[in-house]
């Protein structure tokens, strides 16, 4: 039976890792190392100057192995891969994530982090996202219909297959967009905001501004039209 191990950014306890493992746990054997707690922007950083811990969790999915950890995502990954699942897990599974990884905010993703580490470790993964939002109606349409079709797909050295879901009514969904290039454009214009906090110091804040502009052919057209995108994105570091 395929081992799968599943990580994300938002904690183990978030919504969408539960809901990720439900449907994960008909394809084989699944694993869930996660963080404690929220770890989003951490991008593809690890833990080298203090220990890290992990430690078995009760998870409401039937069947998972789960354990929590104190590191970040990509540390989840390794540890996980490493040291916890007896032999290498054959595929990693990092979300659902509460936001898209599309475009810019790839580079600051843990989410995508997580899952280039699962890539550098030479393991097939897939990343997935969805609108920061409570409607799930077209992840929970599409979810299981695309692990399916990508578990098996392969992939270069260096490279997962991400997945975003748009946060709109199944009706208003227009299906899959497939082959979908990493948008160059800026997903959020980021500024920051100013706050004196005494004579020497300022306080700042960082505001983004979504771009609803976007080329032809990129995951971030195609979630802003109401896709669900999926395309390869590769970790050129």
């Amino acid at each position: 039976m395929r081992k799968i191990l599943i990580t994300n950014d938002d904690g183990i306890d978030s919504d969408g890792i539960v809901r990720l493992a439900k449907v994960a746990i008909e394809f084989g054997e699944v694993w869930v190392v996660a963080p404690d707690g929220q770890r989003s922007a951490m991008s593809h950083s690890i833990t080298l100057r203090h220990s890290i811990e992990a430690w078995k969790v009760d998870f409401p999915v039937p069947g998972v192995h789960a354990y929590a950890c104190d590191g970040k995502p990509a540390d989840c990954v390794r540890i996980g891969a490493l040291n916890i699942i007896p032999g290498k897990p054959d595929h990693v599974f990092s979300g659902i994530n509460y936001g898209y990884n599309v475009a810019s905010d790839l580079q600051y993703s843990a989410t995508a982090g997580a899952a280039f580490e699962a890539a550098f470790q030479k393991i097939h993964t897939i990343a997935f996202s969805e609108d920061a939002c409570e409607l799930h109606e077209v992840t929970d349409r599409y979810l299981k219909e695309i692990i399916a079709e990508l578990l098996e797909k392969p992939l270069e050295r260096n490279q997962i297959w991400n997945v975003n879901f748009p946060g709109c009514r199944l009706s208003e969904c227009n299906g899959i967009l497939r082959d979908r290039q990493v948008s160059t454009e800026v997903y959020f214009e980021d500024r920051y905001m100013e706050t004196k906090v005494s004579e020497e110091r300022i306080s700042y804040m960082v505001e983004g501004i979504r771009n609803y502009n976007a080329s032809e052919g990129t995951d971030l057209k195609a979630i802003l039209d109401n896709w669900v995108s999926i395309g390869i994105a590769t970790n050129i570091s």
